[in-house]
């Protein structure tokens, strides 16, 4: 009887190994022959799921946020119940930090993707999306600290959520390209969370 081909499995496996070729190589050494040769597959295989170089990058990128999405559910789940906006906010945005050697690759595969969508406008609206649901629900807890009197007020929540998100973008790429450290950038991180929400629970 002939295997069955999990079809998505394999777009996956394809999917892993440009983000791979991406991280240690960078976006421009990702071609369909070199992400075949990395994935350990031929690459007619490739284009008989992806045509393309852009269809291939569009799934990647979609994978790409899904794990970031994965990291984030954990992060909260590790918080326990009824965890502050401090606490919750603190756990998402530290996900965006580059902490380890896992961390710093698949930072380097979300700044190629950034890259990309920079000149491609279905990868940009992808991208956009995801990250206005994550400014979005930043905001919503920062607009029930400052409710509760629990955070300063006076700060537009969306305006402190985009701040602090692009914040956290900003001090992950430092991390990775100009040598500052990870405890730098926890601290300076925990700092802005202080200013916009107050300190965590004691």
């Amino acid at each position: 009887m002939p295997k069955q081909v999990d079809h998505h499995e394999r777009r996956e496996q394809i999917a892993a190994a440009l983000m791979r070729v991406a991280a240690t190589q960078g976006l421009a050494a990702v071609s369909l022959r070199h992400v075949a040769a990395e994935a350990g597959v031929t690459s007619g295989m490739v284009q008989h799921y992806f045509p393309t170089k852009d269809s291939m990058m569009d799934f990647a990128m979609r994978s790409a946020g899904a794990r970031y999405e994965a990291r984030m559910n954990d992060a909260i789940a590790g918080l326990g119940e009824r965890p502050s906006a401090r606490e919750l906010v603190g756990a998402l945005l530290m996900v965006l930090l580059p902490l380890d050697e896992t961390q710093q690759a698949d930072a380097r595969v979300a700044l190629a993707f950034q890259s990309y969508a920079a000149t491609k406008l279905s990868a940009a609206e992808d991208l956009g999306g995801g990250n206005a649901e994550l400014r979005s629900f930043l905001a919503d807890q920062i607009r029930s600290a400052q409710s509760t009197g629990a955070a300063p007020g006076g700060v537009d929540p969306l305006h402190a959520a985009t701040g602090l998100f692009a914040m956290a973008e900003g001090l992950g790429l430092q991390v990775l390209s100009a040598g500052l450290s990870t405890d730098a950038a926890i601290a300076a991180l925990d700092a802005q969370l202080d200013i916009t929400l107050g300190p965590p629970p004691r």
